[in-house]
């Protein structure tokens, strides 16, 4: 993409970010959570069926019968999604691209199709979030389970809601929107990864408040 500074390596690890235009809220409801993460499920998926936005007109049979249909696997997912974090003003991705522009097009579908939803339910028009996305190369295993705890902690130190980030997804074996194994096989147990993520919420709060303390002076 323009004004990239590097490619995206296929088999590699990212921190994908970007803040709404002029800091602007972009997601206010829990109902434009609940979209975006249904959103991000949906395009991560190399060829979805039919848009997204689409699926909303068919009857709920047929659209449990397209989501059914897809399953994801390294094969037919753009990226795979290690963790995430959609917070008010901005929204956090960790993830491992898995075929060449891959994140470029996940990120691309993802913000032009929530940006639709955003717009016409609060009657706006124009760009919703803020240029090119940030992206952050993943250079060690150490960095991948910083930032994965990172992404996690953002809701935390900011005291609000972490409904919309992916760490509940860790505890749950059902799922299958999260790739969790490259995080979860550095630890023993589920537990010792919540240990090391809500064991510096403190120290994470404090930082926070620091960073916005030195900012306004």
């Amino acid at each position: 993409m323009a004004g990239r500074e590097f490619s995206f390596a296929t088999g590699n690890y990212y921190h994908i970010f970007n803040r709404g235009a002029a800091k602007q809220t972009t997601f206010i409801t829990d109902r434009d959570y609940r979209r975006g993460i249904e959103t991000l499920s949906y395009y991560r998926f190399t060829h979805p069926p039919i848009k997204f936005s689409r699926l909303y007109v068919l009857s709920q049979e047929r659209r449990r019968e397209i989501l059914n249909n897809l399953t994801p696997n390294d094969d037919n997912c753009l990226v795979n999604i290690l963790s995430f974090a959609l917070m008010p003003t901005h929204f956090h991705f960790l993830v491992k691209q898995n075929v060449n522009f891959g994140i470029s097009v996940f990120i691309s579908k993802f913000t032009n199709s929530y940006t639709k939803y955003f717009n016409t339910k609060n009657h706006r028009i124009g760009a919703l979030f803020q240029g090119v996305f940030k992206a952050v190369s993943v250079d060690s295993e150490e960095q991948l389970l910083h930032l994965s705890r990172y992404i996690h902690l953002n809701p935390l130190v900011d005291r609000i809601s972490d409904n919309w980030t992916s760490l509940k997804y860790y505890t749950d074996s059902s799922q299958n929107l999260i790739d969790t194994k490259p995080v979860l096989s550095h630890f023993s147990s589920v537990g010792k990864y919540l240990d090391f993520v809500r064991g510096q919420i403190e120290y994470g709060t404090r930082l926070e408040e620091y960073k916005h303390k030195f900012l306004d002076q």
